[in-house]
């Protein structure tokens, strides 16, 4: 009987052994400074990281898009719609922009779209490609365009998450938008448009510019019946110009 617990023993050991010395010989392959290759690797998530563990970039899937509860270079993230798709950080570890995408069937028809945004210095996104496709029965709306955007100049990721937490909790609308054009005057919240490229859902095709109110000011298009429009408008919206008359 003592001989044969000394037999477990020892294989216990070798076993102990056997794997100590494979994790650290893969531990070591991983730290090599030499470049590896690899034909396909399926995996969920990447982070990309400088060599203080600042993450500069994350590849994930859906499940592990960062939301409500996950940390990131010491912030603490708001909830938000999962997608798959990437996400960039700026030297301080601030996000900057990123990239997300999805599309499905449901029970109307189907739903897909595409963002890249682009943000402002520890704020929300002043320029966006996007294009959204939906189909609702027998009608499909597909828009694509570019857009830039002016943000509130004194926004901090961390005002705007503390400012829509607020407001959320406002259950009566009128209180809400109050609040959120006092926020907005002092210039802690908000976005407006300035220009916008390329398809809307009203089917026009061209160039749109806004005032620094977000008031649209001018268009050269082409509609859905192929004809070409250029139109300017006042400071309160109203055509004051159109080609051809």
């Amino acid at each position: 009987m003592k001989k044969l617990n000394r037999e477990l023993f020892a294989l216990r050991t070798f076993a102990i052994a056997v794997a100590g010395v494979t994790l650290l010989s893969a531990m070591n392959d991983f730290k090599t400074s030499e470049n590896r290759q690899f034909g396909t690797i399926d995996v969920e998530r990447i982070n990309v990281v400088e060599k203080d563990g600042t993450i500069k970039m994350v590849i994930t899937n859906e499940a592990h898009f960062p939301s409500k509860g996950d940390v990131i270079n010491s912030t603490n993230y708001h909830e938000r719609i999962k997608r798959a798709g990437m996400l960039f950080f700026n030297e301080e570890g601030k996000e900057c922009g990123g990239f997300i995408y999805d599309g499905a069937k449901n029970k109307e028809g189907h739903s897909a779209g595409l963002s890249l945004t682009y943000d402002q210095y520890d704020g929300d996104q002043v320029m966006q490609l996007l294009t959204t496709d939906t189909k609702k029965g027998e009608k499909r709306v597909v828009s694509s365009m570019l857009t830039f955007n002016d943000r509130a100049e004194h926004e901090t990721q961390e005002g705007n998450q503390k400012i829509g937490d607020e407001l959320e909790a406002i259950k009566d609308p009128n209180e809400r938008m109050r609040k959120y054009q006092e926020y907005k005057a002092k210039g802690l919240i908000g976005s407006t448009p300035r220009i916008l490229l390329g398809k809307t859902r009203s089917e026009n095709n061209g160039l749109f510019l806004f005032d620094d109110n977000g008031v649209p000011r001018a268009q050269f298009s082409i509609d859905k019946d192929n004809q070409v429009k250029l139109v300017t408008y006042d400071e309160n919206g109203a055509v004051t110009n159109t080609w051809p008359n």
